[in-house]
This record gives C-alpha cells, structure tokens and sequence, in this order.
C-alpha cells in the first residue's frame, strides 16, 4: 500500500540522516532502485508520474504519488507539467525541507557498485587550468571516442577540447557539484548511440575538478550538489527532455564560480543499463544541446552578477535566456515558483 503524505512526512522527519538522494520513475520499483535504496546513511525519494503503477512501495523509500505531491504545499505544483522528467523539482524541494545537506540525482536504471561514495566537497584535487572552454572530460577517463551528451560538435575533433598533462594540477578547491561517470552505457548523446554505440567502462583514476572558465555538459544521473547551491537543481520543464538537465548544468556553471565553486568529475560508480530509447527522438529532442550549448555559457556568463545572490542570479540568467528565445515565458513562471517555494525554504 502506497504511504499517505503524513506517513512519508513523519517517515523522513524523523531521520537520522541529511543526505538524500531523488529520483523520479514511471516503472515498479527497478533492480536499480532497490540497490540505491539500500546505500547506508541516504534516503531515497521516489516521485511519481501519472504513468507511474500504483500501488508502488519499497523499504526505506519514500514514494510520492501525483495525489501525495499535490498535497505537499508548495507552489511548484500549481505549474508543474505532468508526465514530465522535472517532476523531480518536487523531490529536491522535500529533500530540503526535511534538512538535506546533500543531495544526489540519479535515475531508475543506474546501479550503484560497491565503491559507490561521493568525494569530500573542499580537498586537493587536480584542477584543470582556467578558461580553457569547452573540454571533452570523458577523454581524461578513457581512450574511446566519446563525449558527454551536450558537448559541443564542432569540437568532438578537436585536439584542444583534450586535456593534457600540463593542463592539471593539484589544488585546495571547494567544490559545488560532483558529477560520477556511469559505466556500461554512460551519458552520451543519440549520434554517438545511432553511429558507435560502444559500450564504455571508463578507467580507474582519481578525479578531475574544472577550473573557473573551464565547461563540461554534466546531467542528473549521479550528482551530487551541496546545500549551499540547492537552487541551481531547478530542472526547466518547458524545454525538450533530452535537454533538461543539460541546460542546467550549463546555467549553474558560471553560477558557481562567481562563489568560488567548482564542478568536479569522479570516476564510474555507477552501472547504466539504460531503459529502452528510441534513438531518432532522442536525437529530436537533443538539438537544442547541439545548438545552443556554447551560447547558454556566453548568455548566462553576461548576465550574472557576484553582487546578486544565488538564487536572483538563477532568475537573471532565465531572464537573459527568454530574451534570447532558449527558454520561454513558461519557464520563468514556473522558476518563479520555484525560487518562492525556496525563499519559504530559507533560501533567499
């Protein structure tokens, strides 16, 4: 039997632990989530959609239904599209107010491996260089030809977009948001899968930070944000699907480093066996990531400010993004919402 919001509310309350991890699902609890519900000392918040079966349950998870969600309070649910990946929004939105210091994105079909962890957030650790652009970090993981989905085409040949040795050294950062590779089918984009396809396991190594000006597409398959940059989990729900996630990570970038945070790339911990895509609609759904990747970087970057906080510099940047027709009026209405439901939060 699903549990009644109270339930779920007196469930997670009363935790011991501030570190959660959400995801979404429209499937029954997968092999994948019941691995990730046994992670020690994480709790794990399951959102529904209407497509999701009911009743759903699992141990030591709380699972909320459309019905519990509408109930939640917050006013994220007035504008919130249904059957929609960023219904995730409400998960990171409960997490926090259940006191979550951590929180991790992951999905229903990845698994975790027994090394599963997340880095220290402020530690010495190879940085790249500053300003270097766009770089394929997936390259510094592994000799296959592959990019992250996201990346800029026009720079999957190029020699520069490859970090070399001289390019890294090891610094004290503070790092914002760690990003754990996915091995088997990791995070690529529909032309990697409809011309290669090559299954990836990437190799052991310790991880990569990169140095403010330096960009990589990340997702929300294994990633972790500390509390302090909670309102750039915001997931926008009026751009295509595929392009969700990436368009956030590329907002919150230069976000970050006007805060002196870094995004931080760990090795795999975490096994994809991906859920079934059809390739050519992913591939539909991903052509704003081909053309928009480096503009979103220039347009976010100008229209930020170190004088503003965290979440108006979130709301400034949509703002330049609507003028330049990569969101639309939507958008900033529902992160209205959100950046409200935050502010009741103590985010402000």
């Amino acid at each position: 039997m699903v549990k009644s919001i109270t339930s779920v509310s007196n469930s997670v309350s009363s935790l011991e632990t501030n570190q959660f991890i959400v995801l979404t699902s429209i499937n029954s609890p997968t092999n994948a989530v019941k691995k990730i519900s046994e992670i020690y000392n994480h709790h794990l918040i399951v959102i529904g959609d209407k497509k999701t079966p009911d009743p759903w349950a699992l141990k030591n998870v709380s699972f909320l239904s459309v019905h519990e969600q509408q109930e939640l309070g917050f006013n994220l649910t007035k504008k919130l599209p249904f059957n929609h990946y960023a219904r995730k929004n409400l998960g990171y939105l409960s997490a926090i107010k259940y006191g979550a210091e951590l929180i991790i994105d992951t999905d229903d079909d990845n698994f975790p491996k027994e090394n599963w962890g997340i880095p220290d957030f402020c530690g010495n650790y190879l940085t790249t260089s500053k300003n270097l652009g766009f770089i394929n970090v997936y390259k510094s993981f592994t000799d296959m030809h592959i990019w992250p989905r996201g990346f800029p085409l026009d720079l999957i040949q190029s020699a520069t977009s490859i970090l070399k040795p001289s390019d890294l050294d090891k610094c004290l950062v503070n790092i914002g948001i760690w990003q754990g590779l996915a091995d088997g089918d990791p995070d690529v984009d529909a032309i990697y899968r409809l011309v290669d396809n090559t299954p990836c396991f990437f190799q052991e190594r310790e991880p990569i930070v990169l140095g403010k000006g330096t960009i990589s597409p990340f997702n929300s398959q294994n990633t972790a944000f500390q509390k302090q940059l909670f309102p750039l989990l915001y997931l926008p729900s009026f751009v295509n699907f595929r392009f969700t996630d990436i368009l956030r990570g590329l907002i919150a970038q230069p976000i970050m480093w006007l805060y002196d945070y870094q995004l931080g790339f760990t090795k795999a911990t975490v096994i994809q066996e991906r859920n079934p895509h059809d390739y050519i609609k992913d591939f539909e759904s991903e052509i704003p990531c081909y053309l928009n990747s480096c503009r979103v970087i220039d347009i976010v970057t100008k229209s930020i400010s170190s004088s503003l906080s965290i979440p108006s510099n979130l709301y400034q940047a949509y703002e330049a993004l609507l003028q330049a027709n990569i969101v639309t009026r939507k958008e900033i209405s529902l992160l209205s919402l959100w950046l409200k439901d935050l502010s009741e939060l103590g985010f402000s």
